[in-house]
């Protein structure tokens, strides 16, 4: 009797050690309310780039923070519960402070940001980095729109849609800075203020093309809807 009293507190206490370390690891791989640190500091640093965010970036979780979470969440098809979770960290782009990659999510969007990205890269390396983003912009308000097809590959193939699908330059591989550029678009950053056109001016020879609302010019491209 005395051994399998012993046995059973053994058992007990054993258990309560693993719930411990779930518990711990569980707190580690999120970031919510209360939280501090330099995972909290990229989390406030990208959504204040990507307009999500207007507070101080000093690496605490605070009610403006998890305002701004819930936001992102939101415009991305996340759970808004303010609480920056794995999904949630792999849609920004962060490698969680429990040591896993930013995969999941993020690998499953792969192929979209690999072809935004070459698209960016061909039509408009050179421009600013705002002006790059805002060409992945374009192609993502499209996407919204019901008058152009509703997948990334489908504007962009769509025919006559983009030079850089006929000249072939749609084929180049693209650089660091297209790649960052097509991600922070889809991660919700849009710099041309809802476009759905873009054009340079010094070259335009459509008249058409002139006579849409412009909503912001950055480098040589002239943005409108």
């Amino acid at each position: 009797m005395f051994k399998n009293r012993n046995i059973k507190v053994i058992i007990i206490i054993f258990a309560i050690s693993i719930f411990s370390m779930l518990s711990i690891y569980s707190v580690q791989a999120l970031s919510k309310y209360g939280s501090r640190g330099n995972e909290v500091t990229q989390i406030q640093s990208k959504l204040k780039r990507w307009g999500y965010y207007n507070g101080s970036v000093d690496g605490i979780y605070g009610s403006q923070t998890q305002a701004a979470v819930k936001y992102f969440q939101r415009k991305n098809g996340l759970t808004a519960d303010g609480i920056a979770g794995p999904a949630t960290l792999k849609a920004m782009g962060i490698m969680s402070s429990s040591g896993n990659s930013s995969g999941g999510s993020t690998s499953s969007n792969s192929s979209n940001v690999n072809l935004l990205s070459r698209l960016v890269y061909a039509e408009s390396r050179g421009e600013p980095y705002t002006g790059q983003v805002a060409v992945a912009s374009v192609v993502l308000n499209r996407v919204k729109s019901n008058s152009f097809p509703n997948t990334i590959s489908g504007v962009i193939y769509q025919s006559g849609a983009f030079d850089a699908v006929s000249d072939g330059q749609i084929n180049l591989s693209p650089n660091d800075t297209a790649k960052k550029a097509a991600q922070d678009a889809i991660n919700g950053w849009d710099p041309s203020y809802g476009a759905i056109y873009y054009f340079n001016p010094a070259t335009a020879t459509n008249k058409w093309i002139w006579s849409r609302p412009m909503t912001v010019t950055i480098g040589k491209h002239r943005f409108c809807k």
